[in-house]
């Protein structure tokens, strides 16, 4: 009897995308009783692994952590793709949908610094690492003083850079940190309340092809629905506004006593201003609350702020 083709995972191959397809492999396995021998993981290098000298912004945006891998899955050279869920193009290409997304992580920013232990302790004009505009209007709307320079590349790589003094500071996500147990390197956790993350920080979304109804089904059966319903209401959000890696777009979807609520920002590149929105509804509302949210803020800002931004 011919031997059943294993179930092929596309990933990007850097430590933590490998761990995010291991706890995709493992889920599998788990709801579906399969052997280990039944599950593969296929690392792919994309084009946002390879440039690293400017901005994912100006260089085309972070679908570049995705082209790739989407294009072998819709050739069907990989079952389904394992993705950051905040790395994943606002709209997916023609015949790909989340098929599945894991229990999140936490989903808070962390500061890593040499000696400061919170960003007010930062010293003054210090100069941060970053490659995120999310992250560095959300400082510069905290701490005008601050200076940035282009920081890219892997987890490891920019502890090393913080360490080495090339940087006082820079931000990452904690769910990274955790999930490489490299949390001690945390100098402080930042409060959503007060620094929101972005879109889909922390969640694990597995991408497959739609047409393809017995991987469906089995992606179902890993799907976490707190964590599904919260994405769903942020990329909404994101779509509202139209979001890419070139606005600074922050928002955080979560359950709190059988509700959903979530809570937006867009702010200037420069943190001068910011319109927020704060929404609470039933679970199954989540894409209706994300798409209130988007527009609530593009009817509040000033036309000149969305003009700015390329919005509107």
């Amino acid at each position: 009897m011919a031997k059943t083709r294993p179930i092929r995972i596309g990933t990007r191959g850097s430590k933590l995308a490998l761990w995010q397809a291991s706890a995709v492999r493992d889920a599998l396995a788990a709801a579906h009783g399969l052997a280990p021998d039944a599950i593969e993981v296929v690392p792919i290098r994309t084009s946002g692994d390879r440039i690293r000298d400017r901005p994912l912004a100006e260089a085309g945006g972070k679908g570049l952590f995705t082209k790739e891998i989407e294009g072998a899955l819709l050739a069907g050279d990989i079952d389904i793709a394992a993705h950051s869920a905040k790395d994943m193009e606002t709209f997916l290409p023609e015949g790909l949908m989340i098929g599945a997304v894991l229990e999140r992580e936490d989903a808070r920013d962390a500061l890593i610094a040499r000696d400061a232990t919170s960003i007010d302790t930062l010293p003054e004009g210090a100069l941060i690492g970053s490659a995120s505009i999310r992250r560095e209007a959300m400082l510069r709307r905290a701490r005008p003083d601050l200076r940035f320079a282009l920081l890219r590349g892997n987890v490891p790589t920019r502890l090393k850079r913080v360490e080495d003094g090339d940087f006082e500071a820079t931000l990452l996500a904690v769910a990274g940190l955790k999930r490489l147990g490299l949390q001690d390197h945390i100098a402080a956790l930042l409060p959503i309340e007060a620094f929101l993350p972005s879109c889909g920080q922390g969640a694990v979304a597995v991408e497959c092809r739609a047409d393809n109804s017995r991987m469906r089904e089995r992606l179902a059966a890993i799907d976490h629905r707190d964590t599904s319903l919260a994405l769903i209401c942020e990329r909404a959000f994101l779509a509202t506004l139209d979001g890419s890696c070139r606005s600074p777009i922050a928002g955080h979807a979560r359950m709190e006593e059988g509700r959903l609520r979530f809570d937006g920002a867009l702010l200037a590149e420069d943190g001068s201003e910011a319109h927020e929105s704060h929404m609470a509804g039933a679970p199954d509302d989540a894409e209706m609350m994300g798409r209130a949210a988007g527009n609530e803020i593009l009817r509040r800002a000033p036309a000149a702020f969305l003009q700015r931004l390329g919005i509107g």
